[in-house]
């Protein structure tokens, strides 16, 4: 292989494995979710996210009509206080969280991602499922911990 074409391949595998670091934290979101179910006892869905989101990222739920929130006060919200239980977990007796990285745009050290999410959420009465289908758009940047949102 002559060194041109090495080089242009090395920078084409940096952006692969880039990508594929944002795609699977995109997937790390949706295990936070799922493996701390409404009856699990762990209910510290920060363990997954602290590789995911930096200490100082926000959620903007305000197309849900909820509102802008730090990542401990997102996560206190989706399991109650201090992660013991409660928050919207209280409404569902499981759930599951498909995430889809759709586009992935990288700039040197930022980036920016546009995933779709299909969230399923069985009720506690078992009368019904409640779907969440939308998007996220999440800026990243690289840490010295790799990606975060």
């Amino acid at each position: 292989m002559t060194e041109a074409i090495f080089q242009e391949l090395g920078g084409n595998v940096k952006y692969l494995m880039d990508r594929f670091e944002i795609q699977d934290k995109i997937n790390l979101y949706a295990l936070g979710q799922d493996h701390h179910q409404p009856d699990a006892v762990n209910k510290n869905i920060l363990e997954e996210w602290a590789a995911i989101f930096t200490e100082d990222a926000t959620i903007d739920c305000k197309d849900a009509g909820l509102e802008i929130y730090t990542l401990s006060a997102y996560a206190e919200m989706m399991r109650g206080p201090k992660l013991k239980g409660g928050g919207i977990e209280k409404l569902f007796k499981n759930w599951a969280h498909l995430e889809h990285a759709v586009q992935v745009e990288i700039n040197k050290d930022l980036a920016r991602s546009i995933s779709l999410h299909i969230h399923t959420h069985e009720t506690k009465d078992e009368q019904g499922n409640m779907f969440a289908v939308g998007y996220w758009y999440d800026q990243w940047k690289r840490t010295a911990k790799g990606w975060r949102i």
